[in-house]
């Protein structure tokens, strides 16, 4: 029968290549039998004449095998697991991200959460909203949501579990950090330009939808559903996402309130434009205005999720 230390090393061997085993098998055998001498002089062997004095029925020899088989066990213990054995001496990581891409990982996925997210469920969610079923879209709009942060989940994890096991030539550990790798804020003066230029052309777009009735511009039937107010609305409501991310400090709520904010107009004119919602027909206006009305709302929408990401990597750095 094979000893427990038999076992042992042959549980080991199973997990590591095989080009390594006949050299890791000498080693972990020898280290077993380096602690089982130590063992067998220390702790275990002091009491090797108490079995005569204290008038015991065991021979002095299987006294001796009762301590060695003790002592077998108390070594194996202390090496522990053999798989955590093993996966030392292979170098293969147990973890499925390790710390070297942990913070990476963490980063691009926070940032990848608060701005696509916000975005998939407004784009699923709020065409429903615009027809009438407000009840429909809410729903809609949190299974796109879970959805979609689960495949961002699953996916981010995968490709970086993948990553971080493939043989990559010449690959080195993660780069010394040092004070360069800060990242540099943007001025805030300029910050502040960006915040009164949006403003005014916030105001001013919202003063030319209201007085647009006098020119027939837009579909009547905007002002009808209400459909415009709502437009509109959501365009405050932007410009109010832009004032918090200059006034308050970054987290998590105020990315996802900004990126709902800055999506939820331009997917609103995107579903109205691909409808044919926009323009008035009395107008005669060409049809490719609608073409670039959606081109311009999907860029809004994209550049959107690009600054997201990009600030929440720059404030989680």
């Amino acid at each position: 029968m094979s000893t427990l230390t038999d076992r042992y090393v042959d549980a080991v061997l199973r997990r590591v290549p095989a080009h390594q085993r006949p050299e890791i098998e000498r080693e972990l055998r020898a280290s077993i039998a380096d602690a089982l001498e130590g063992h067998e002089a220390g702790p275990w062997g002091e009491h090797e004449g108490e079995d005569e004095a204290g008038g015991t029925a065991q021979t002095g020899g299987a006294a001796r095998a009762e301590r060695a088989d003790r002592a077998e066990v108390a070594v194996l213990t202390e090496l522990g697991d053999p798989a955590k054995l093993a996966a030392g001496y292979s170098d293969e990581p147990l973890w499925l991200i390790g710390p070297e891409r942990f913070l990476d990982y963490t980063r691009l996925l926070t940032a990848l959460l608060v701005s696509v997210v916000p975005v998939v469920a407004l784009a699923i969610g709020l065409p429903v909203g615009l027809q009438g079923d407000w009840r429909g879209a809410v729903w809609d709009g949190l299974g796109a949501g879970l959805t979609a942060f689960a495949h961002l989940v699953c996916w981010t994890t995968l490709g970086f579990a993948v990553f971080e096991r493939l043989p990559l030539p010449g690959r080195t550990g993660s780069k010394a950090w040092t004070p360069d790798a800060l990242p540099k804020r943007p001025s805030r003066r300029l910050r502040f330009t960006e915040l009164v230029l949006e403003t005014v052309a916030t105001a001013l777009f919202g003063a030319l939808i209201l007085i647009s009735p006098r020119f027939g511009v837009l579909a009547p039937q905007l002002w009808e559903t209400g459909q415009v107010y709502v437009f509109l609305v959501l365009a405050v409501a932007a410009l109010a996402s832009s004032f918090a991310k200059y006034y308050a400090r970054w987290s998590v709520p105020v990315a996802v309130a900004g990126s709902l904010a800055g999506v939820a107009a331009a997917v609103m004119l995107i579903w109205l434009a691909a409808n044919d919602r926009v323009l008035n027909p009395a107008a005669g206006l060409p049809g490719w205005i609608n073409t670039v009305l959606i081109v311009i709302s999907a860029f809004t929408v994209l550049n959107t999720v690009i600054d997201g990401v990009a600030r929440a990597r720059e404030e989680l750095s």
